[in-house]
């Protein structure tokens, strides 16, 4: 039996390619990991790696195996106990049922879970993986940290590593044309010459010929084949990148009746909202607004950990949101986005005022909006107003309701799913 191990290491000597293709093959199981373990963590303890266990059924090998018959040698390193011809005894004795759970047997093999460990790296690629902020359209330049190298043509000075082999092979060869073309046609006009001469007998024309063939012949060798004017090295410029430009408010409920729980999970979604924005869009703003009665745009730290609390009147988010693009974020130059978080439990007279503060004031100038509503109970009046809205501006306005714990990582996807350009 042989075994084929693809052994490249990385600079850590690990085998980085059978280590992708590993985590590509077992997507499906990685995935489910993770997304319990997002299900299962503090808020705090949101970003690094998991262990994941593999059922062992699943975990299969190919291998090459030698065919029937022939004669073949085997080479046991270490081997001190046997020789050639003698037979081995088969291992005497059974293994429990595998996996650590069940009762205690005297007959039975099996094999433990496989389990091994994702990077913190590995595992962010896996929790927001086929995500992307939805309509993101390119505006003005953010600054100018963002470049990349295109090819400009060639050039006569370079390092080894730029060499372009075959443009140096054509200069070459246009130099040694240029300056042999005078020599290779006396040379052809002078093998002509010799071949008449010789047919009519002229010994003396022949031997000055084939003297003036073999100058002409030295003439030509001394043109080198390649020369330092003939490298040839490939050009890259560095020019700036288009970059999309995008800003992000994060609006979520502090009110009185948003409970510690209810906290909870509307923390743990922007928490997860803000690790996707700052890994995957570098040139993203993000807009903290907090409310109760009032609205007030906050600092990261406030914004998750503030104990501030009050009545509620979630119009007062949406109107610091709009005095906010107005002063700051031209919708001319920011792709705008909105997170909203609530348990739904609004004043009465303001959750109309809230579905056409959304429909005159914010949706014509967002690229999308997502509304998420945490709770058990049924939905309010607020629920009711987005409806209304969500049938008008279906491709710009999602809301979802959040239940559990576990809803929480199946809804973030859903709305930030990457979706199929029209």
């Amino acid at each position: 039996m042989s075994y084929i191990v693809d052994r490249r290491l990385n600079a850590k000597n690990k085998s980085t390619v059978n280590r992708q293709r590993f985590l590509e093959r077992y997507r499906k199981h990685i995935r489910k990991a993770v997304s319990d373990a997002v299900d299962s963590r503090s808020i705090t303890d949101m970003d690094r790696g998991e262990e994941v266990s593999i059922p062992a059924d699943d975990v299969s090998q190919p291998i090459f195996n030698h065919g029937q018959g022939g004669s073949r040698s085997i080479v046991h390193p270490g081997n001190r106990e046997f020789v050639q011809g003698d037979r081995i005894a088969r291992p005497s004795g059974g293994g429990g049922a595998g996996g650590g759970e069940g009762e205690a047997s005297n007959s039975g093999e099996g094999e433990d879970d496989f389990v091994f460990q994702l990077s913190q790296e590995e595992f962010l690629e896996f929790l927001f993986d086929d995500l992307a902020l939805p309509n993101l359209t390119k505006r003005a330049l953010k600054g100018n940290a963002s470049f990349k190298y295109e090819h400009a043509g060639f050039t006569t000075d370079g390092v080894p590593a730029k060499l372009s082999v075959l443009r140096s092979l054509k200069a070459a060869k246009a130099r040694r044309i240029a300056l042999s073309g005078e020599s290779r046609r006396l040379l052809k006009a002078a093998r002509a010459e010799l071949e008449r001469a010789t047919a009519e007998g002229d010994e003396v024309g022949a031997r000055r010929l084939m003297l003036e063939i073999e100058q002409l012949e030295k003439r030509l060798n001394r043109v080198p084949f390649l020369d330092t004017n003939d490298l040839r090295y490939n050009l890259h410029v560095k020019r700036p990148v288009p970059t999309s430009q995008a800003v992000m408010f994060c609006l979520m409920d502090v009110s009185g009746s948003m409970d510690q729980q209810i906290k909870d999970m509307a923390k743990r979604f922007y928490l997860l909202l803000y690790m996707f924005l700052k890994r995957h869009y570098e040139r993203t703003d993000i807009v903290f607004i907090r409310h109760h009665t009032v609205a007030k745009e906050v600092d990261e730290q406030e914004f998750f950990y503030s104990r501030e609390t009050g009545g509620t009147v979630v119009s007062s988010a949406l109107r610091l949101m709009k005095e906010v693009i107005d002063a700051r974020y031209s919708p001319n130059e920011w792709n705008i986005y909105g997170a909203q978080a609530s348990d739904g439990d609004n004043w009465n007279d303001d959750s109309p005022i809230c579905r056409k503060l959304l429909e005159d004031d914010l949706l014509p100038l967002v690229q999308y909006f997502a509304y998420v509503e945490i709770t058990k109970r049924n939905h309010q009046a607020l629920w009711r107003e987005y409806q209304q809205v969500a049938r008008r501006f279906p491709e710009t306005f999602a809301q979802r309701q959040i239940m559990e714990v576990s809803d929480i990582f199946p809804v973030f996807h859903e709305l930030f799913q990457k979706r199929e350009a029209a």
